[in-house]
C-alpha cells in the first residue's frame, strides 16, 4: 500500500472516524482505524459492533492496499502534521506516515480479523443536512444522561410522510423539533430511538444544502403508530457513512404531552433574556431556581444564594395572565430559550440552519440576528405545571412545518417548573 492524501483531507477525514472509536475497547483490534487505499481514493473507517464510521477522500494511490493502524494514535498524530501533502507506505507490518520533514512510524494490528462493515438497511428518506443538524443540537439537549433508563438517552426520529420529528426527554423537560424531509415512499412511517450521542456526533458533520440519506426498520402502510425500529440506523452524507445500533424500547407520547391552551403568555427578546438568565445562574446555588416576575410591559429575572449572592435584572416582556411569577431551573430554562432563538433565527434565515444556529444551539451563545427575528414566548397555565417555550416572528406567528394539509410547530420545548422558596 502506497498512496498521498492532502493534509487537510486526511485531517477532517480521520476526524470523523476517531470519534467513532471506542474508548474502551473490549479486545484491542477494534481500537484500530482502517486505511483502505484503492483506485476511487482513501477510504477510512472503524466498527466496534455498536458504532461504525467511514469516509472515503481524494487519494494519488500508488500502490493499493489495507492497513489497520492504531485509531487514536493517528489522530493525534494528524492533529500534528505540519501543512504538507502526506505520504503513506505499508511494508511487512508498519506503516510509515511521512509529511514534509516529520516521520512516523505504526505497527499495524491484525487487519484480516478486524470485523467487516455492516450493511444499511433500505432507506427510510432524505433531508438536508442543514435544518437536521441544527434540529439534532436543539433537541439533545433534553436527553437524559442517566444509562440506566438507556430510552430516555435516546432522541426519537419520527417519520411520518414529508415531515420528520426530533424528540427527546430526560422527564423534567421534552423538546421536540420539526422539518421537512423526502421520504422512500409517500406513507411511510418509521420510528427510532437513536443514542443522542451518537447522533450529536453524526450532526456535527453535516453541512447545509448536502443531503443525509437516513436508512432503518419502516412501516409503509399510513396510520396507526410504528413500532419502534430495532437493529441499526445508517445516516450517509457525501462520501460520509455512520451506523449505530438502535435503542430498544418504546418511547413516550411525546406529542400529547404539549398542550395548546394557556392562561399566561409572555413574549421576550432573545439576546437580553438569555444573557439575564445566565447571568443570574451565576448566583443560583445547586437545585435553586431562577424566578421569573412579570408585568404587563417587563419581566424581573432574579436568582438567589442564601446568606452569599443575589442577582436581578429587568428585561422589557409583553405579558398577559393571572399567574405573574414562576421559577424554573436556570439550566435547563437556558436550554429551552437558545434553542428556541436557534430555531427562530434559522427559520428566519434557512442559510444559517447547519451553521450559527446549530452552533448557538450547542454552545448557549445568542444566535446572531435573533432579536430582529422575532422573540420568544413562554406559556404556562399555573407555576407548578410544565411551561412552553416557542419562537415567534416579528408579527407574533409561530415557524411551522407543512405536513400535507397540517401544519406543525417547528421547535417546541417543554419544562417543568421548580417549586417556588419561600420569600421573607
Amino acid at each position: 500500500m502506497k498512496f498521498r492524501v492532502g493534509r487537510e483531507e486526511l485531517g477532517d477525514a480521520v476526524a470523523f472516524v476517531s470519534r467513532a472509536l471506542p474508548a474502551r475497547p473490549v479486545v484491542p483490534l477494534l481500537s484500530g482505524m482502517l486505511l483502505d487505499a484503492a483506485a476511487d481514493g482513501l477510504t477510512l473507517s472503524c466498527f466496534d459492533y455498536e458504532i461504525s464510521a467511514r469516509v472515503t477522500v481524494p487519494a494519488e494511490v500508488f500502490e493499493p492496499g489495507t492497513a489497520l493502524v492504531p485509531g487514536k494514535l493517528l489522530a493525534e498524530i494528524t492533529r500534528s502534521l505540519p501543512a504538507s501533502p502526506a505520504e503513506f507506505a505499508a511494508e511487512a507490518d508498519v506503516v510509515t506516515l511521512i509529511c514534509g520533514r516529520a516521520e512516523f512510524g505504526l505497527v499495524c494490528l491484525a487487519a484480516e480479523d478486524y470485523p467487516a462493515l455492516p450493511e444499511p438497511p433500505a432507506p427510510v428518506g432524505v433531508a438536508d443536512g442543514g435544518p437536521l443538524a441544527a434540529a439534532v443540537l436543539q433537541v439533545a439537549s433534553s436527553a437524559s444522561r442517566d444509562d440506566t433508563l438507556p430510552m430516555l438517552t435516546a432522541i426519537c426520529v419520527d417519520v411520518s410522510g414529508p415531515v420528520l420529528t426530533l424528540a427527546a426527554t430526560d422527564r423534567y423537560r421534552m423538546a421536540a423539533s420539526e422539518l421537512r424531509f423526502a421520504p422512500a415512499e409517500p406513507d411511510v412511517r418509521a420510528v427510532a430511538l437513536v443514542p443522542a450521542r451518537i447522533l450529536v456526533e453524526a450532526a456535527r458533520a453535516m453541512t447545509a444544502g448536502v443531503p443525509v440519506t437516513m436508512a432503518f426498520g419502516a412501516d409503509s402502510a399510513a396510520g396507526g403508530q410504528p413500532h419502534p425500529a430495532e437493529g441499526m440506523i445508517s445516516l450517509d452524507s457525501g462520501d460520509r457513512r455512520l451506523t449505530t445500533r438502535l435503542i430498544a424500547g418504546e418511547f413516550i407520547k411525546y406529542r400529547a404531552r404539549f398542550g395548546s391552551e394557556f392562561g399566561c403568555r409572555a413574549d421576550l427578546p432573545a439576546g437580553p433574556t438569555i444573557e439575564a438568565v445566565r447571568r443570574a445562574a451565576l448566583v443560583a446555588e445547586r437545585g435553586s431556581p431562577v424566578r421569573l416576575s412579570f408585568r404587563p410591559d417587563q419581566v424581573v429575572i432574579e436568582a438567589h444564594t442564601e446568606g452569599r449572592a443575589r442577582a436581578a435584572e429587568t428585561v422589557p416582556a409583553v405579558f398577559s395572565g393571572d399567574e405573574p411569577v414562576i421559577s424554573f431551573n436556570p439550566h435547563y430554562l437556558l436550554d429551552g430559550l437558545v434553542a428556541a432563538a436557534a430555531a427562530g433565527s434559522a427559520s428566519a434565515d434557512p442559510a444559517r440552519q447547519a451553521g450559527g444556529a446549530g452552533r448557538a444551539a450547542d454552545s448557549s451563545e445568542v444566535p446572531e440576528g435573533a432579536d430582529a427575528a422575532g422573540r420568544i414566548r413562554i406559556e404556562f397555565n399555573t407555576p407548578a405545571k410544565p411551561a412552553l417555550i416557542t419562537w415567534v416572528d416579528a408579527d407574533g406567528r409561530q415557524p411551522m412545518v407543512a405536513a400535507g394539509t397540517v401544519a406543525v410547530p417547528a421547535f417546541r420545548y417543554l419544562v417543568v417548573p421548580l417549586r417556588l422558596p419561600e420569600r421573607g
